[in-house]
């Protein structure tokens, strides 16, 4: 099924693009390949191949989560540049809300 350029507009009123004549008639046979690929590939797809995002299979290569001491906090709050009750001391970038 070949698109003709009244199809063509018709898809440009849908997304609101305004196409002229001279790109209508350029965008048709455009159009027309696009749709014959995908279908061609809808032909091939078969009930018993299951649809895939890759080529090859991917897996995710997370390690083992494996808990480990970690640092004290009095050594890391030595290593900031300002400590207030404990905790990091940053400054300010939102104003309070009274």
């Amino acid at each position: 099924m070949a698109l003709t350029a009244a199809d063509v507009a018709r898809l440009g009123e849908l997304a609101r693009i305004r196409l002229t004549d001279d790109e209508l008639a350029h965008l048709a046979p455009q159009l027309d390949v696009i749709l014959e690929s995908v279908a061609s590939v809808a032909a091939v797809a078969a009930a018993d191949v299951p649809p895939t995002s890759h080529a090859l299979p991917l897996t995710n290569v997370f390690r083992a989560d494996v808990v480990t001491p970690s640092l004290r906090a009095e050594d890391v709050l030595a290593a900031a540049p300002a400590v207030e009750d404990g905790r990091f001391r940053v400054p300010r970038i939102l104003a309070e809300e009274s």
